[in-house]
């Protein structure tokens, strides 16, 4: 039953990404995005409801935004630290902040979305009245709030997280349009480049679930202790630390900051004034720079890597947590001497997971500047979220199994 309302709640979200705002031209719209490389990553994690410019365009868009920001916040405000650090009930009053924010940023970002379709030549939104312009924001922050709502109600039935089966049914949605639009220009004489490309894809998804599975075994030590005639610890086992802890959060970061420059610059190219009117004009063109985008793209990629898993990983709690319940590293006193050796082990393999992870968000511009094909069925990022949301997704399954075999017996 559980598998049954996770795919309702998502049909839901594919019907409702299919009802526009009235007064757009949806062919209009979909060209210019066609032609738009950094909105057509927008549309990616709007889950394809941007080109269709319906109540969700902006999807769970501003709730990453939102989570971006507090999380930046917990960095820097002690007291959000703390907040942060008092479990479930913290954990609950900074997920209710999230929400909040969510709210004016979805309404921010629909008006400024809708501003810059306004600039297209008039041909995208022909004309719109202040009171449908107010109609459409108030629609789009409901329909931002909506899905946001059914995720929560997906994540709890403990089978994947719900803004990322969201944002996966998107991705997974597009496919077959893609599909048909790589058919339609086909060309015969580019076999064996298709053939490579199609090589490509299948080791990029070996090597996706091969470092989202790899994890360093640290060694753990528990000392036997003995309490009247009962004996306790003695055992040894291992403290799992992944190649990949930070997942696709990282790439989401980099294209908060990617894309941010050239959308804003796009509001002021047609400016009075004359130096800003330049400028604008000479960010949007630097950004449409294959070479430099890329090299952007991935260098953002590599250092959200760390920054993020600096944020989850916690070598000194670790530490404290191990020698608090009697656990050792073989070989190292604990303590500080514990931290400083987690911490140094998490820094060697985070690299190959930060350079794996930039290499694939910029894998799309490489295969298309090597093959010449303009059309990629699925570009670095979306298979990365795919993969990695269905790896999730799985493993929480068998969770869910595994509990019921128990309460069986």
């Amino acid at each position: 039953m559980k598998v049954l309302f996770v795919l309702a709640m998502l049909l839901v979200f594919r019907v409702i990404a299919h009802i526009p705002i009235p007064g757009v031209d949806i062919t209009a719209l979909r060209k210019f995005f066609s032609s738009n490389q950094l909105l057509g990553l927008f549309n990616v994690f709007s889950g394809g409801g941007l080109d269709n410019f319906s109540v969700v365009m902006l999807g769970v868009g501003p709730y990453i935004t939102s989570s971006i920001i507090f999380q930046l916040l917990t960095m820097i405000i002690p007291s959000l630290e703390q907040l942060s650090k008092e479990g479930e009930q913290g954990q609950e009053r900074i997920n209710q902040w999230q929400w909040l924010l969510t709210v004016p940023l979805a309404m921010l970002q629909s008006f400024a979305t809708i501003s810059l379709l306004r600039q297209q030549n008039g041909s995208i939104l022909p004309s719109i009245s202040h009171f449908e312009l107010i109609t459409a924001i108030i629609a789009i922050t409901a329909g931002t709030l909506f899905l946001m709502w059914i995720g929560e109600l997906i994540s709890e039935k403990k089978i994947g997280n719900g803004i990322s089966l969201i944002i996966f049914a998107g991705i997974v949605a597009r496919i077959p349009s893609e599909v048909q639009q790589t058919l339609s220009t086909f060309d015969s004489t580019k076999i064996f480049t298709y053939i490579l490309v199609l090589g490509v894809f299948l080791v990029t998804i070996a090597g996706i679930v091969f470092i989202t599975e790899a994890q360093r075994n640290i060694p753990v030590s528990y000392a036997r202790r003995i309490r009247g005639n009962r004996v306790f610890g003695g055992v040894d086992t291992h403290l799992p630390l992944r190649v990949n802890q930070a997942g696709v959060i990282p790439i989401i970061f980099a294209v908060s900051l990617v894309v941010f420059p050239p959308l804003i610059a796009q509001f002021f190219q047609h400016s009075h004034i004359g130096w800003l009117a330049t400028v604008a004009v000479h960010t949007i063109t630097l950004f449409q720079n294959p070479v430099f985008y890329a090299g952007l793209y991935f260098v953002l990629v590599v250092a959200f890597t760390y920054f993020y898993t600096s944020v989850v990983f916690h070598p000194q709690q670790i530490a404290e947590n191990l020698q608090k319940q009697g656990g050792f590293v073989p070989g190292i006193r604990p303590g500080q001497n514990t931290a400083e050796y987690l911490g140094y082990v998490s820094n060697r393999i985070m690299l190959a997971g930060a350079l794996f992870l930039g290499i694939i968000a910029v894998l799309p511009n490489i295969m298309q500047s090597a093959t010449g094909i303009k059309t990629l069925i699925i570009g670095g990022t979306s298979l990365l979220i795919v993969v990695s949301v269905v790896i999730e997704t799985v493993k929480q399954i068998d969770a869910q199994l595994v509990m019921r075999d128990y309460e069986g017996f």
